[in-house]
């Protein structure tokens, strides 16, 4: 296994700052942002106490790297937004700190903060960062309000997996993207805000792209979320958590409207609140197609066809043959377990870092999100191994990951993400083809 050189620990910081110089001048530093503003902080760290540092009045260059930024140990420090070092107050001021210390853990000698992502060994290095949208959520409400695919039941997890075979001596190329097979058609990332409807979301991305596909260009909808959300009720709970079978059911049998018609409104996680009602319903036309009996939500659009989808078909979980699916017939819609730090990820080929192992069972949740696998590719390591990922779509807006994307190692069943895989065909006629 490939070591760091001289055996380097990989901090990946979460406090996402840039690292101010430390003789940069007051204007800089008053406009450092505050260390301690959004807890995060290293307990039990030695820092003005392991330099003997100053303690008195204002000196720039009693500064001491810190989480990613510059932390300081004199007295000018203690302002409004604090920018001191961890043990300021109780090594400098001899006062117990103003905020209650989080115990790090210990690792070679050092302490560091539980909420740090760590690597020995650098073969797997991911990036991790503070995402505005998680400030002030705790990692139960991040499970909470960000994810929301109820785990299938026995009876949908035996579902029969339709295996794709490959031709003897076929190939599959090494790396693929929907998007450059076919261009304009495949959608951005969708943004679920507060709302646990990834169940809606992923569903609702997977069939864009695919109807877009299979009508070859004639229709690309942006499908509606939200159709979902307030209108598939049978056992599903809107912007609580629902199924995945029970989505496709209602795309097959009932269909849905553009995201243009019918916008999503649900981004607040106000639990009390109603959740909306269903303003789009459709009829049967006859063979099967359907039309809306209402106008769109959004009365500024006054196109409502209604779009459906043929059954959904499960995929088997080797990673060929889902690749094989994915390149000839479009994304594919994953379930996967998301764990605390996947909430952090900003890039690089994310795999679990189970950092939190030893730590209480409130930092260890993790619950059932689903996402939209739009293709793969692979790394070679410094130590000339190679590393397989999936790329994939996720429904947290753009400013998360790699543009709302992220990057997944590919045929281990990481997070489970191989385990259950969907395909779906756009229910194209004729007449959507243009040929009247």
């Amino acid at each position: 296994m490939w070591r760091c050189p001289l055996g380097l620990l990989l901090l990946l910081s979460l406090a996402g700052h840039v690292a101010l110089g430390a003789k940069q001048g007051r204007v800089r530093r008053e406009l450092a942002p505050g260390l301690h503003l959004r807890g995060i902080r290293d307990a039990g760290g030695r820092y003005c106490q392991e330099q003997d540092l100053c303690c008195r009045g204002r000196a720039d260059d009693c500064a001491l790297p810190y989480l990613g930024a510059i932390c300081y140990c004199d007295l000018f420090c203690n302002r409004t937004v604090s920018d001191c070092c961890p043990d300021f107050w109780d090594f400098c001021l001899g006062v117990p700190p103003p905020f209650p210390p989080i115990q790090g853990c210990m690792h070679g000698g050092r302490i560091y903060p539980v909420l740090g992502t760590y690597w020995d060994n650098c073969n797997r290095c991911w990036q991790a960062g503070n995402h505005s949208a998680f400030w002030g959520m705790t990692l139960d409400e991040g499970i909470r309000y960000r994810l929301g695919t109820i785990r299938p039941s026995s009876l949908v997890m035996n579902m029969h997996e339709i295996y794709t075979v490959l031709n003897p001596g076929e190939v599959l190329p090494t790396a693929f993207e929907a998007s450059e097979k076919w261009p304009n058609l495949i959608h951005e990332p969708l943004d679920q805000g507060n709302c646990a409807g990834s169940w809606a979301f992923s569903t609702a991305a997977v069939a864009s792209d695919r109807v877009s596909i299979h009508s070859l260009g004639h229709m690309t909808p942006v499908l509606s979320p939200q159709n979902l959300l307030s209108c598939d009720t049978h056992q599903q709970q809107g912007c609580r958590g629902g199924r995945l079978d029970g989505a496709w059911w209602f795309l097959r049998r009932r269909g849905v409207v553009s995201d243009h018609c019918y916008p999503f409104s649900g981004r607040e996680r106000d639990e009390a609140g109603p959740a909306p009602p269903c303003m789009m319903h459709s009829r049967a036309m006859g063979r099967g197609k359907r039309q809306a009996t209402a106008r769109c939500p959004n009365s500024h659009v006054n196109n409502n066809d209604i779009y459906q989808v043929t059954p959904v078909y499960r995929l088997g979980s080797n990673d060929k043959e889902i690749m094989k699916e994915l390149m000839e017939n479009g994304p594919v819609q994953a379930l996967m377990e998301v764990h605390e730090d996947f909430f952090l990820y900003k890039g690089g080929i994310y795999s679990h870092t189970p950092v939190s192992l030893g730590r209480p069972e409130r930092y260890r949740r993790h619950g059932t999100h689903s996402v939209k696998i739009t293709g793969w590719g692979e790394e070679t390591l410094p130590d000339g191994r190679t590393l397989k990922y999936w790329t994939a779509a996720n429904s947290w807006g753009p400013a998360w990951g790699e543009r709302g994307h992220f990057r997944i190692v590919r045929g281990v069943n990481e997070c489970d993400i191989e385990s259950f895989v969907l395909g779906v065909w756009g229910r194209v006629g004729m007449e959507d083809m243009g040929h009247h």
